[in-house]
């Protein structure tokens, strides 16, 4: 088997680059074998990027390109299975993007994998009842019940807030600086995405601008995205599409209309 972790330019599968790839190959005879390798990805790394895993574009700039590493990389897990945390849902697509985007052949159809992060979401509790016995050790009673529910986690705030007291993370998971009851850091921290709409369908990208989450578009400017394809507003409209997300698009249409 060989655990996996890619550092990228980005979290858009499609458009961005890998900047480091590190493994762990384990042979049956328990045999460990270690690598990690820089990457030039031949387009900048987002700012939103680098505060995350620190690369900076200096640093990759005399490195080789994926291009140039992509067949002993695939020498390496040719004949293993794959693993990694949350490598399901981004590693294992991004590899499989970049040996296509540049011409490497690679049979992942051959391989198992292993998903460290499903198995733990599958394994340990992550509901109410869990975060009240481990945030305030008690067990709760009439759990699903609305007014138990809403008692129990006004509870589990106040304790997170005690637990987590002077310590402030920022929206990528880091230590930054102290806080104590600060609403805004909270509502960051407690969010995946910077949502345009409720339910995650429309997201603000780093620049500011409403962005699609999902589809053939996804990561696209909604706005760019209207003028190239007209009619893709009018599908989304007759789609089961959540009405909220609807009027979003229906406003940005019409002040880009003025």
């Amino acid at each position: 088997m060989v655990l996996f972790d890619l550092e990228t330019t980005g979290l858009n599968i499609v458009s961005d680059r890998i900047v480091e790839i590190s493994y762990l190959k384990i042979s049956p005879n328990g045999k460990e074998e270690r690598g990690c390798q820089r990457i030039n990805p031949e387009m900048p790394i987002s700012e939103e990027a680098i505060s995350v895993h620190h690369i900076t574009n200096n640093d990759v700039k005399d490195m080789p390109t994926f291009k140039q590493y992509a067949k002993e990389f695939v020498r390496i897990i040719t004949g293993c299975d794959i693993g990694g945390f949350n490598s399901n849902k981004f590693d294992i697509p991004l590899l499989a993007e970049e040996c296509e985007r540049v011409g490497v052949e690679f049979d992942f159809s051959r391989c198992k994998f292993v998903d460290v992060q499903v198995i733990f979401h599958k394994m340990e509790k992550r509901d109410l009842t869990a975060a009240y016995k481990f945030y305030c050790h008690k067990d709760l009673e009439g759990a699903h019940a609305a007014a138990a529910d809403i008692e129990a986690t006004y509870e589990v705030l106040k304790a997170q807030l005690d637990m987590y007291n002077g310590v402030e993370y920022n929206d990528h998971g880091q230590i930054s600086k102290p806080i104590v009851n600060d609403i805004d850091a909270l509502s960051n921290f407690s969010s995946h995405n910077k949502n345009a709409d409720f339910a995650g369908q429309l997201i603000y990208n780093e620049n500011g601008e409403v962005t699609f989450n999902f589809g053939k578009y996804k990561g696209k400017p909604v706005i760019e995205t209207f003028k190239k394809d007209p009619g893709y507003y009018s599908w989304i409209l007759n789609s089961a599409f959540p009405l909220y997300t609807k009027r979003v698009l229906t406003r940005i249409k019409l002040e880009n209309l003025k």
